[in-house]
């Protein structure tokens, strides 16, 4: 590992930490290592790394045990996973998988106990909410929805749930994009007597904009595919934290699921990672003018998007804990189903895709894609219609977008 003797700020750390050039015959940035095995200086090194491994020896400080075998641990997801951490205000640590489900399956599976509860915030993204009901609860776990915003409801049932040890909270919801109040969450399991954990999907704001460890948060997960790889072509998952120890239990239960993020792969979003705020930057610049615009418009029912907010309880949670507004807005169009896909059908710019965070604009309809396993009582619930359009605002010039969102309205 690179070390500095003085503490440099994010933008310097995220091109530095966790690489040594010396160590890689002299490579300015890191190559790709494609070995499933690693050799042991010696027996008593192996014997030492597998006892890392299994738990009985405690590693000391930041020192690491020698690699072992690829579906463990490898040198991309190494300095990965270090150049990752100065990008996630208050984390120490950081684990990477080969998917954002695949990061929110181990933190379930990881931290849940037989006969434990769950709760989470509604809606979710619809392919976490298709787990928790398809594989989570059918293996005996509870689980239990409390609709995202709704700092009383939240409260009351993490003080009614005696067998809590976890609330997973997505925060901008997608694709309603309510906001949940993480420090009042935190405040409320600190008071539980199991002291649950508290994750955050932060996949939707972070790590430019908002930044949940800081306001209470154990984990923080990501859908890496998105802001964080940028361009549509990869695909991963991440899950950050201030406590070491808790992201070593995840890479133990990540080595017994196989589904750590490939070398390839962890080249390749190591390399992007560089241009993560300077992206969503221009994202958000975009899609706040784009927002602003549009809300004027006769065939937009209403505009949903942070700066937008009229609710006084939605808006004192934006300012108390994101940064900006990001890059998601979601229209409301008139027509109803009807009037959504004849605005999907007549764009050209922007890509009818599921999927966000891309230099590229993706716009979608939630209600028969991203969320089409949802009940008719959980759309109703989660405040999803069949006039919705998500959409994802990239780096093109924003009056090129304007332009075109106005043209395919024009036709509903």
């Amino acid at each position: 590992m690179a070390k500095i003797s003085y503490r440099v700020r994010p933008e310097t750390a995220v091109l530095t930490r966790g690489f040594d050039p010396a160590l890689s015959v002299g490579a300015a940035r890191p190559p790709v290592y494609r070995s499933s095995t690693f050799v042991f200086p010696s027996p008593e090194a192996a014997e030492r790394a597998f006892g890392i491994v299994l738990g009985k020896i405690k590693p000391e400080g930041n020192d690491r045990p020698d690699l072992i075998y690829a579906r463990l641990n490898h040198p991309n997801a190494e300095i990965l996973e270090e150049q990752l951490v100065p990008l996630e205000r208050g984390a120490n640590s950081a684990a990477i998988f080969n998917s954002g489900m695949a990061a929110i399956f181990t933190v379930l599976i990881t931290v849940l106990e037989r006969g434990s509860s769950l709760i989470y915030t509604q809606p979710l993204y619809g392919g976490s909410q298709h787990l928790i009901h398809q594989i989570i609860e059918p293996l005996g776990f509870d689980v239990r929805g409390v609709p995202a915003g709704n700092s009383r409801a939240l409260t009351d049932a993490i003080a009614a749930t005696p067998s809590l040890k976890l609330v997973l909270i997505e925060t901008p919801a997608n694709p309603t994009l309510v906001m949940t109040d993480i420090a009042q969450a935190a405040t409320a399991l600190r008071s539980h007597p199991n002291r649950p954990l508290l994750a955050i999907d932060n996949t939707l704001l972070g790590p430019t904009f908002q930044h949940p460890l800081v306001h209470g948060a154990d984990l923080v997960i990501y859908s890496a595919t998105k802001f964080l790889g940028g361009f549509s072509d990869l695909l991963a998952g991440a899950v950050l934290a201030t406590d070491a120890e808790l992201i070593q239990t995840l890479t133990g239960v990540r080595a017994l699921l196989g589904n750590i993020l490939q070398a390839d792969e962890c080249w390749i979003l190591d390399s992007r990672l560089s241009t993560v705020a300077l992206r969503m930057n221009r994202q958000s610049k975009n899609a706040q003018r784009i927002a602003e615009a549009l809300a004027k418009h006769p065939k937009v029912k209403r505009v949903i998007y942070p700066s937008l907010f009229t609710d006084p309880e939605q808006r004192r949670i934006r300012d108390a804990q994101t940064d900006y507004p990001g890059s998601l807005l979601t229209l409301e169009l008139v027509g109803g189903k009807t009037g959504a896909f004849e605005f999907l059908r007549r764009l050209k710019i922007a890509k009818n895709a599921v999927s966000l965070g891309g230099v590229e604009s993706l716009v979608c309809h939630p209600m028969t894609t991203t969320h089409s396993e949802l009940t008719p009582e959980e759309f109703s619930a989660a405040g999803i219609t069949d006039a919705m359009v998500r959409i994802s605002v990239g780096t093109e010039h924003w009056k090129d977008l304007l332009g075109e969102f106005t043209y395919a309205l024009a036709g509903i």
